[in-house]
């Protein structure tokens, strides 16, 4: 997350889906919400959770070493599950940043002939701080865990489940930002990119640090709550209070301070980031004992699940149910 201040700072698809993966309600509008069998492994979150907090990484500082490892095993990733590259090649190089930097973007087409001109997309940014000044107790990586490798990791795990599942009418955009400490860079880059291409993008469904749990009767917020109704279709879709209002997200402005932002800039369409550290829960942000030990694996893997029937309604109502308030 970029720096906030000094405190801590399927209805029944045209195509039809996998039918072991996606169950779906008889009624052609939802009634109640879709049922996923598909089962987000925690296993799988664990790995790619540590690789990319790993000291091998030295905290994936925009235009280092240690970011273009994370970059490769992104792009690795999206290979090992079919998820295609949306531009020439995964690497989309970014122009507002001295040095050689890029974010890396997949796509999975939609099924529907129609809505599949339509994008929906799924993002989290890879990048964090790198190497501290001043260490504690001889540690100097930046890990970076909850920030942002733990989103990174659901939106990994949400295009390995659509690349299975095949469970889209619309297209999906799968993107791993870079530079979004240095001031959301890659999100600005790629926004401004894609609308001079004329991408219509329905909305956009940020993660941004899901690597512990909040105490509270929500599982996660959104921020920018009250100027979508996407908060409310969620809840809709996965049939639970999955996310709710918080109001520090409202006092320190998080709407404007993630890659949603720069999305919602250019498009003006909803797009939000979704969180589950609320400045309550988790001691070390920007901190170096923010690690995987740190992260807990159960709730990442909860959390995940619990949003795959809200992104794959998101890719597959019949008219654009998500819209600004």
């Amino acid at each position: 997350m970029k720096k906030v201040m000094m405190l801590l700072p399927f209805i029944l698809l045209g195509c039809k889906p996998n039918a072991s993966l996606v169950s779906s309600p008889v009624a052609e509008t939802i009634e109640k919400p879709i049922e996923i069998l598909y089962k987000v492994k925690e296993s799988e979150v664990a790995t790619t959770l540590k690789y990319l907090s790993s000291d091998e990484l030295e905290g994936r500082d925009t235009g280092t070493k240690g970011m273009e490892k994370a970059a490769d095993y992104l792009e690795q990733f999206f290979k090992n599950n079919n998820v295609k590259p949306y531009f020439s090649s995964y690497r989309d190089t970014i122009t507002n940043f001295k040095g050689n930097a890029y974010n890396v973007v997949g796509y999975i087409e939609g099924t529907d002939p129609i809505l599949k001109k339509e994008f929906l997309v799924i993002s989290g940014h890879y990048d964090h701080i790198g190497l501290a000044k001043d260490g504690v107790n001889g540690d100097f990586i930046n890990n970076g865990a909850n920030d942002d490798a733990s989103g990174t990791t659901a939106v990994a795990e949400m295009a390995k489940y659509f690349s299975v599942s095949k469970s889209n009418k619309r297209s999906v955009l799968f993107v791993f930002f870079v530079g979004e400490e240095k001031g959301l860079l890659g999100s600005k880059h790629l926004a401004k990119k894609l609308k001079k291409q004329n991408f219509n993008l329905y909305a956009q469904f940020n993660i941004e640090m899901i690597g512990v749990p909040m105490k509270r009767n929500y599982l996660a917020y959104l921020t920018g709550f009250e100027k979508s109704n996407m908060g409310e279709k969620i809840n809709q879709y996965t049939g639970k209070n999955s996310v709710g209002f918080l109001p520090k997200a409202a006092e320190y402005r998080l709407f404007y301070r993630s890659d949603n932002y720069s999305f919602y800039d250019v498009f003006k369409v909803p797009c939000q980031s979704v969180s589950t550290f609320d400045f309550e829960n988790f001691d070390y942000y920007h901190h170096v004992s923010d690690e995987f030990k740190a992260m807990d694996i159960g709730h990442m893997t909860l959390f995940i699940q619990e949003m795959l029937p809200a992104v794959t309604q998101m890719a597959n109502s019949p008219s654009q149910e998500i819209r600004m308030n």
